[in-house]
């Protein structure tokens, strides 16, 4: 399962993974499944207290999203849960 880390404000690290991309060999096939238009939905993890969070990216976040802008849609995640 591929994962992206990141390191936010109070040092917190967050681990990003696209959600249901766990299942091995239909990973594409649960990816095209969940796909809503050019979103996936992908869950970050925070180390330490704060609650996981749950996003809408486009397809390619892993290449296209800077820390920076993974980093902003984490923020506005938490701010409207």
């Amino acid at each position: 399962m591929e994962q992206r880390e990141i390191t936010g404000p109070a040092n917190v690290t967050w681990t990003c993974v696209q959600a249901y991309a766990g299942l091995e060999a239909n990973a594409e096939k649960a990816a095209e499944i969940v796909r809503t238009g050019d979103k996936v939905p992908v869950v970050c993890t925070p180390s330490g207290g704060a609650q996981s969070v749950r996003l809408e990216l486009v397809h390619n976040w892993m290449e296209k999203l800077s820390d920076d802008e993974l980093l902003d849609q984490i923020a506005t995640a938490q701010q409207s849960s």
